[in-house]
């Protein structure tokens, strides 16, 4: 059983950045794909960016691409979103989630472990 535990959002202005951070518990973290989703109100979670269990494949929402940046420190065991230029459309509940040697799909059901969310407004 793995636990993710999100950190790092809060209310920011049009522009700026954030960045947040996800800490899964136990000692096969290394083993894990990981990938970050977004929930507005209203809206089904959406994919954002994902990073395969190696460390080598990246992928993104073409809605963030160039903006958010994913990484990895299997070292620290933790995985982070950094997000810049922030927009009021990117105001959502941030969701990390893991996957045993997954594929770094952006589909939310291939991913067995999810945190809880942490909330990012980004205001206008």
């Amino acid at each position: 059983q793995v636990q993710l535990v999100e950190s790092g959002g809060g209310l920011v202005q049009t522009g700026d950045s954030l960045r947040l951070s996800c800490r899964p518990s136990g000692r096969t973290f290394s083993s894990y794909t990981m990938g970050w989703f977004r929930q507005a109100p209203g809206k089904e979670r959406e994919f954002v960016a994902s990073m395969d269990w190696r460390g080598d494949r990246t992928f993104y929402a073409d809605s963030v691409k160039g903006r958010f940046t994913i990484s990895r420190d299997n070292a620290k065991i933790i995985v982070s979103l950094q997000m810049s230029n922030l927009k009021p459309e990117d105001t959502a509940v941030y969701y990390c989630a893991g996957s045993k040697y997954g594929s770094a799909s952006g589909n939310p059901g291939s991913y067995d472990y999810w945190g809880q969310g942490t909330q990012v407004t980004v205001s206008s």
